[in-house]
């Protein structure tokens, strides 16, 4: 057996193997509202095999969005339409996850393939952007966005709250928290965009305020016995890598002592100067440095894509889930392909049964 298909259990939830669907956006949502579009996206991944499926990063309010194409879970109506894409997930066999996000100051863009930058001044689809300090990010997204008083705090972190009790009732089993990729969470704890001088800003402590006390605010409505997770930016590949990171660990010591369950390990994405690395499972080490220091299960995503790979990483002990993104939009059955390729025994048994039957009764190689 190899390790990439051992089962894993977190909490009260058992993953049917280690491979995990990432939040994926699809940028197809009206104002907020999912369609057939996600729930026929969203099926085809889980009936592949893979242990969980991650819905896209949904928006917690309005302003929260990347995209005006983007999901959200910001009133009951939004929420309801998760239902019959979890109810789609659960009968493949998968673990149905999501991923709740407020995107800060790169909200209020165009749709990736429409531009990715900022809506222009003026355009009716554009809404005001709201981040730590009034700092643009910069490049293609040069939007000012409006420092955040107090009560916007507040008010963001009940955001947050509600829209986890939201997607709790709708059924979803795993919640994981965007604190990473430059959006409104790791805003806060980077200092390319927190320049406060108040009790949310300046040194360490207070720029992870934000974070710890979303999580212990949605820890309070989050059952105990379902995962609760979070995806961070721990690294910037900024020339600061070594200081960011040892402050990324001491945050998800922080992260665990308020009950994370989880860490999916990414880049912070806070600055466009930054000089990231690409190469596969470049972010696995670093994974396993915060798994070992921080005392946390951990996964990542970026360039894990061929199962030799996926299996290593497992098995080596860098990643308790391997997240395989683009390789399961070519490929909605990339974990029979990995088993296959690993040498499993009767491999189609990562499928639901109906595929399995056919694979395995007229299977000649």
């Amino acid at each position: 057996m190899s390790a990439l298909f051992d089962p894993f259990t977190l909490k009260g939830v058992t993953l049917r193997n280690r491979i995990a669907v990432p939040p994926m956006c699809q940028y197809m949502a009206v104002e907020g509202l999912i369609n057939e579009w996600h729930r026929v996206h969203l099926a085809g991944l889980a009936r592949g095999g893979a242990g969980l499926v991650i819905t896209e990063a949904t928006a917690v309010s309005p302003e929260g969005r990347i995209t005006p194409g983007c999901a959200g879970i910001w009133n009951d109506t939004l929420a309801q339409a998760f239902a019959p894409v979890v109810a789609s997930i659960k009968a493949a066999g998968a673990v149905p996850g999501i991923q709740i996000a407020h995107a800060g100051r790169k909200a209020s863009a165009n749709r990736p393939w429409e531009g990715d930058d900022h809506l222009a001044a003026g355009d009716p689809r554009g809404w005001p952007t709201i981040a730590p300090s009034a700092i643009a990010f910069g490049a293609n997204l040069p939007k000012v966005p409006r420092a955040m008083t107090l009560a916007d705090i507040a008010r963001v972190r009940e955001d947050f709250v509600a829209a986890a009790r939201r997607a709790l009732e709708v059924g979803y089993e795993w919640l994981e928290l965007h604190f990473a990729h430059g959006y409104l969470g790791q805003s806060f704890f980077s200092t390319h965009s927190n320049r406060r001088d108040d009790a949310y800003g300046g040194n360490f402590e207070n720029r992870c305020r934000f974070l710890l006390e979303t999580l212990a605010a949605v820890r309070q409505v989050w059952p105990e016995h379902l995962p609760l997770t979070a995806r961070f930016g721990v690294i910037e590949y900024d020339g600061r890598d070594e200081e960011t990171l040892a402050d990324a660990i001491e945050l998800a010591r922080g992260f665990k002592a308020e009950g994370l369950d989880l860490l999916s390990v990414s880049v912070g994405f806070s600055t466009p100067t930054a000089n990231i690395p690409w190469a596969p499972a470049f972010l696995a080490p670093i994974a396993q440095r915060v798994r070992l220091e921080a005392g946390l299960p951990v996964a990542s995503a970026w360039g894990i894509d061929t199962p030799e790979l996926a299996e290593g990483v497992v098995r080596d002990g860098h990643l308790d889930l391997v997240m395989v993104g683009r390789a399961h939009l070519a490929d909605p059955h990339w974990p029979y392909y990995a088993a296959r390729t690993l040498g499993i025994d009767r491999p189609a048994w990562v499928l639901p049964a109906p595929y399995a039957h056919w694979l395995e009764r007229y299977r000649v190689n």
